[in-house]
């Protein structure tokens, strides 16, 4: 079986670019319209070809014909004959929604709710496009914001004291009665429900008091940024409540279920279980659903960990994470170093990110390597070798 070329979808959301993955794959730039996120994988939403001597065939449709050799016997087993991971690369020109993702039991339920109720799987207020959950990993291509779970009430407060607007103070002075039990989550549900008339003083005032402080830290210069990409939206003092980070190329965050954030700015590798489950609460022309988020968000400090590359071969670093879909590695051969393979091996997609060379699998000739090309390898080719000076990104599994 051979190493298979991949034809892959573009999704144009609002908040893209129209230039970084224009460049990454040898577009006209700028595009025509934003280009916010290249999905490389199976689902339904934007499914990936696979280019053979026949033609473009569905990704999807060659692992039904034959799971065993795609996804090797014990993926193919262990993942019921599907993909299990969905790959992406994501270019953020104005900040996401503010979001969580549900864990497996939340997206079961819920997606079996919403088949009941009838509603229509492209409807705009659908919370639960499939019944899985979505861990996700995201290392960066170029510096990264964003913003992971929330802070420590206490550096959440000094954040906040100086900005809060007069509707909030009641909840800030009860969160601050309450920093360890219900007023974190009290704080939140009271600042995404204020009432119109209020919601729409307490953006102004944050807003007048935060442009004061810019000078004073980032927080306050995201927070100024975000009123003004999305006026009257109480998203805007997410970057006091949760932490706030900048990720450095080839850093990397992982994000769990539950774990409320937002990406911000820049162009990053993003590895998820094959899922499209999001619950938003603000920041967003797209659905927001309150309610539905608030059951499945964790509210609870959290400490953000920057993973790192580390070595596993010759030419190759894994960044680790606990999830059981999904492993994401980078290979950087070098023309004195070039990288080889183990012949024991799961399904892998190749995302190549800079420079260029030589693939080289066995029965097979040699297939050139250049910046934005991508790549199916099959459990069944084993072990293949790449030649020259670049880099590509690995999605494959535990």
């Amino acid at each position: 079986m051979p190493v298979y070329r991949l034809q892959n979808v573009v999704q144009p959301y609002a908040w893209g670019s129209t230039r970084a993955i224009a460049d990454l794959i040898g577009q006209p730039v700028p595009s025509a319209q934003p280009q916010a996120e290249l999905w490389m994988g199976t689902h339904p939403k934007g499914p990936s070809m696979v280019i053979g001597s026949a033609g473009p065939v569905s990704l999807a449709s060659l692992i039904d014909d034959q799971p065993a050799a795609i996804l090797g016997d014990a993926g193919a087993r262990r993942f019921c004959g599907s993909l299990p991971f969905l790959f992406k690369v994501l270019a953020a020109a104005r900040p996401l929604s503010i979001q969580a993702h549900p864990n497996i039991a939340q997206a079961r339920e819920g997606f079996a709710r919403e088949n009941t109720s009838g509603k229509a799987m492209d409807a705009f207020d659908r919370n639960y496009r499939d019944a899985n959950h979505k861990p996700e990993i995201l290392c960066a291509l170029t510096p990264f914001w964003a913003m992971s779970g929330f802070r420590p009430v206490q550096a959440a407060k000094a954040l906040l004291v100086p900005i809060c607007p007069d509707p909030l103070a009641g909840a800030l002075e009860r969160l601050e009665k309450d920093p360890e039990g219900q007023g974190l989550r009290d704080f939140f549900e009271r600042l995404m429900t204020l009432p119109e008339a209020e919601r729409q003083l307490a953006a102004r005032q944050v807003m007048h008091k935060a442009g004061l402080l810019v000078a004073r830290s980032p927080v306050y210069r995201w927070i100024v940024t975000l009123a003004d990409a999305y006026p009257g939206d109480m998203g805007l003092l997410s970057p006091a409540l949760l932490n706030l980070i900048c990720l450095r190329p080839g850093q990397a965050v992982y994000l769990p279920a539950g774990q409320l954030h937002a990406y911000l700015e820049g162009m990053g590798i993003e590895l998820m279980a094959n899922s499209d489950n999001v619950l938003r609460g603000g920041l967003t022309p797209k659905h927001v659903d309150v309610p539905e988020l608030l059951r499945v968000v964790r509210f609870a400090p959290v400490e953000v960990k920057i993973i790192h590359g580390e070595a596993v071969r010759p030419a190759e670093k894994r960044y680790p994470s606990p999830a059981a879909e999904f492993s994401l590695g980078v290979l950087e051969p070098d023309h004195g170093q070039p990288y080889h393979a183990p012949p024991e091996r799961d399904v892998e997609i190749l995302l190549c990110t800079a420079g260029d060379g030589t693939l080289i699998a066995e029965g097979q000739p040699p297939m050139t390597v250049k910046r934005g090309d991508s790549f199916l390898v099959p459990a069944a080719v084993g072990t293949y070798e790449i030649q020259g000076r670049l880099t590509l990104y690995k999605a494959g599994v535990p």
